[in-house]
């Protein structure tokens, strides 16, 4: 619960804790709670729904696209979701990289190319080199915490502030008018990516005993960018440290893509040529690159597509808990997949039977500052001096960026 904290407050709806300690999304209007799961899997199902009847064929199969900076547990739930769907997910595939997919899927020079993706609630940054049919992702970063919702966020906590200034009444406590604060902000940040100031209407945001109240408000594009300063200046990390990963600098660049929908925010655009010294490529639709690309690896799997290779990378690195509480990694961040690894493991007492691991994923020295991915214990272990038995246990990733965790015998 604790990793959806932040997420939680800025939502209409509650997020709650079922009996098991699962995150759950309360729906008392009809007295039941869904998982996250299941939430998506019922968008999952209405996509399929239209694709069918507009292809008037029967869909049992997809590929699906997450963020590429999403963990083993977000990409297991993915997975999950499809399944929940009806689906047989064939594979899950970057959002990066399923763009670098749809740009180069017939281009036969080589070229080097950074995908910009800032999506609804992530933000990605990946360096490929594509040409001829073949995809080789270099190295991914991001941001998990970072996408449009936060721009959103800006518009809501300003408009919020005013009124709260005004009245005295705090629309944050109120749920509808949280969501009606939403609406209006995603809107209006739509409308400065193409004009210099919006107009925001709300009326009958609430009442009070001497009668309604209304928000008429103007935002302007320069105070909107004042607002979201500190979120533009975050995207030029995850930039930065891709670059160094790829052991790259931004002279190397031959393209620079844009994924999502607020790439279109004209401070967003500005800051990409500030940090690469590029124009951004043009010729590719944000909200729709990522989907045709799938649909590319998804002629790949089928047999449809011919000729086209492509390698991808786990974003983050995979390790273990090791003595005082410090992470070991096993696998490092930007391996290309699928990989595997073994590990030996011996005993720290004499006579012991059994050993207790715990996998982690992240790039922080110590365990408590990375994610864990669940732990297991080894039993069976015949009982001898420490240091003597050997348990080797290898670790997979599969294409789908999911860990899995066995013991060899």
């Amino acid at each position: 619960m604790a990793e959806v904290d932040d997420e939680a407050k800025q939502v209409s709806y509650n997020v709650v804790r079922d009996e098991n300690g699962n995150v759950k999304l309360d729906c008392p209007a009809i007295g039941k709670q869904f998982a996250a799961e299941e939430i998506s899997a019922q968008v999952l199902r209405k996509l399929v729904d239209d694709a069918s009847k507009f292809l008037n064929d029967k869909i049992t199969k997809a590929v699906v696209t997450v963020p590429a900076y999403f963990n083993d547990s977000q990409r297991t739930a993915t997975k999950d979701a499809g399944r929940i769907a009806g689906l047989e997910v064939l594979r899950i595939i970057n959002e990066p990289t399923a763009a670098s997919l749809a740009y180069g899927f017939e281009k036969k020079n080589n070229e080097t190319i950074l995908v910009f993706d800032l999506g609804g609630g992530t933000f990605d940054v990946s360096v490929l080199e594509v040409g001829d049919g073949v995809f080789e992702v270099l190295s991914t970063s991001g941001d998990t915490h970072l996408g449009g919702d936060d721009f959103d966020k800006k518009i809501v906590d300003w408009l919020a502030s005013t009124f709260k200034n005004d009245e005295g009444i705090d629309l944050l406590k109120d749920k509808q008018a949280l969501q009606r604060l939403t609406e209006a902000a995603e809107k209006s940040k739509m409308e400065l990516s193409t004009l210099t100031q919006a107009n925001i209407s709300l009326p009958f945001i609430t009442a009070t005993a001497d009668g309604p109240k209304h928000i008429e408000a103007t935002l302007s594009r320069a105070k909107f960018e004042e607002l979201c300063s500190d979120l533009i200046d975050r995207l030029k990390t995850p930039v930065n440290n891709a670059l160094k990963d790829a052991k790259l600098s931004v002279s190397n660049l031959d393209e620079v893509i844009l994924v999502g929908g607020s790439t279109r925010i004209p401070a967003v655009q500005e800051t990409v040529r500030k940090i690469t010294g590029k124009d951004p490529n043009v010729t590719v639709n944000p909200d729709e690159v990522v989907s045709l690309g799938a649909a590319v690896q998804g002629g790949v799997l089928a047999g449809d597509v011919k000729d086209v290779v492509l390698l991808d990378v786990t974003p983050l690195s995979i390790g273990l808990e090791t003595l005082g509480g410090v992470m070991t990694k096993i696998i490092p961040r930007n391996t290309t997949l699928p990989t595997s690894k073994s590990e030996v493991f011996s005993t720290a007492a004499d006579g012991q039977t059994s050993v207790e691991i715990n996998v982690l994923q992240g790039e922080r020295e110590f365990v408590r500052d990375n994610k864990s991915l669940g732990s297991f214990r080894l039993d069976g272990i015949p009982p001898a001096p420490r240091g003597v038995p050997q348990i080797e246990v290898k670790f997979d990733i599969d294409a789908n960026g999911i860990l899995s965790v066995a013991r060899e015998w």
